[in-house]
């Protein structure tokens, strides 16, 4: 549905399209109730004041550039969708529980406070659960969550949202979904029936990528005995209709059948729709960074494997890029960590997007190892925009730092390993870019059934998993 465009100079809410909806629905729709409006309640307008609202087409100037004007939440508040008149509800100030905050030139009422900039009602959101802001779209970080209204995300689908403001055209935005450790053998008997439960979501995304914990080959001696995970080559083919464009070969399994099996594994990958990352016949090869292309943006994907058992790649010699770091492989190594860094720097001259999976940490907790937070700053610092980690097979808290986010720990995917709950649970990644501007995140918590099929957590379980990363996560991502 197309969204109708305010008139030049004057800020109103845009409800033509979107009018009836918000009267069926009849009210606010959240994980928890928010205040209504009486039927029938005229918008609210930081110029306007006659209470009429916009038909199609009614105003010249229909073609003036226009911009959504963003109800924003604490980045670990639970998702809120309002209806059109929830979302008046909340612009006039009438939401008695919540603190409501506003830009400067945002359409609310006189009783709302605004602040002298966007950037400080985003600082007083990450640090209030209880206040809602309201921002252009132009300026909302990672740092807080984007309220849906009559069902729009403001972010993922700008052009139909029906609260809008003056301001430059959103770009088209490009969604990427990261999801945590794929292990396609052993106890996994159905690779391609695992996978068909999550698989909607991750086609719907423009760009979605995984770590592939296992060989495509078992033409080898087994290194690590019954932990030694060789997939048949067809779950390609099931990764791939589940909608994976991406594999990190970067982790302590991809040398499992020693260094033929694993340069065995690039070349099928290679040879298939999948690009495959951080693994190679030798250290330029694993080095060498998955490029692809989506809405006219260019996302370049690093791999490295911290945790030893597969080879280091060498100049002659296959294996994964590497870099040693605790807790596994020894104290941190400067020279290895000044590679990497140097590969994403110099990824980051010819890309607009930079994503590194590091396999890192330590098994079975939720709490990141301080050196991660220390090597996800330098990732950021030589241009990553996203870090993603795994090997834990727990979730892991998340740090913001620089306008980039690092996840430490996305948890098991796919895996068998149901000797707790910890490890058959995860959440999926889910970034917004507008443009080069990584500017949402989001956590979709999952658990694994008895066929080690993820499937979206029910609510009281999903909020656990949820809390379990907030617990160990850092700054806006702190659960207050």
């Amino acid at each position: 549905m197309a969204s109708e465009r305010c008139a030049p100079g004057r800020t109103r809410l845009c409800v033509a399209a979107l009018a009836v909806l918000a009267v069926v629905l009849g009210g606010c729709s959240t994980r928890s109730a928010e205040p209504d409006t009486p039927e029938g309640a005229a918008p609210t307008s930081a110029s306007a004041t006659d209470g009429q609202e916009q038909e199609p087409g009614a105003q010249d100037g229909a073609d003036a550039t226009t911009q959504p004007v963003v109800l924003v939440t604490h980045a670990t508040a639970p998702p809120r969708s309002l209806t059109l008149r929830g979302a008046r509800a909340v612009l006039r100030g009438e939401l008695s529980a919540w603190r409501v905050l506003a830009a400067p030139r945002m359409p609310v009422a006189p009783v709302v406070t605004t602040l002298e900039s966007a950037r400080a009602v985003i600082r007083a959101v990450e640090r209030d659960r209880w206040t809602i802001g309201v921002v252009p779209a132009a300026k909302v970080t990672p740092t807080v969550r984007a309220v849906r209204v009559a069902g729009v995300d403001p972010l993922r689908t700008p052009t139909a949202y029906p609260v809008r403001t003056d301001g430059p055209e959103p770009p088209t935005p490009t969604r990427l979904t990261v999801v945590g450790d794929l292990m396609l053998t052993r106890g996994v008997t159905d690779p391609a029936g695992a996978l068909r439960p999550m698989s909607p979501p991750l086609r719907a995304a423009d760009l979605t990528v995984g770590n592939l914990e296992s060989t495509l080959s078992t033409a080898g001696v087994a290194q690590q005995g019954g932990d030694s995970f060789g997939a048949d080559p067809s779950v390609l083919g099931s990764l791939r209709r589940a909608g994976f464009d991406a594999l990190s070969l970067a982790n302590n399994h991809t040398g499992d059948y020693q260094e033929a099996a694993l340069v065995e594994t690039v070349r099928r990958v290679r040879g298939s729709p999948i690009e495959p990352f951080g693994a190679g016949r030798d250290l330029t090869q694993a080095s060498r960074p998955a490029v692809l292309e989506r809405n006219g943006l260019r996302f370049g994907f690093i791999g490295f494997n911290a945790i030893g058992e597969t080879p280091a790649a060498g100049a002659r010699s296959p294996g994964a890029l590497s870099v040693r770091m605790p807790p596994r492989t020894g104290p941190l190594d400067a020279g290895d960590l000044r590679h990497v860094t140097g590969v994403v720097r110099r990824l980051a001259e010819r890309v607009d997007v930079v994503v590194v999976l590091p396999h890192w940490g330590t098994q079975y907790t939720h709490v990141p190892e301080p050196v991660q937070r220390l090597v996800g700053r330098r990732l950021v610092d030589a241009g990553a925009d996203l870090v993603a980690g795994g090997h834990p097979h727990w979730v892991q808290g998340i740090d913001a730092y620089r306008g980039a986010v690092v996840a430490h720990s996305l948890g098991n995917f796919v895996f068998d390993m149901d000797f707790m709950t910890e490890t058959m649970q995860g959440v999926v990644l889910e970034a917004t870019f507008w443009g080069a501007r990584l500017k949402a995140v989001g956590l979709v918590p999952y658990r694994m059934d008895a066929a080690f099929a993820p499937r979206p957590a029910a609510r009281a379980e999903g909020s656990a998993i949820l809390r379990d990363v907030w617990a160990t996560s850092t700054g806006p991502f702190r659960a207050r």
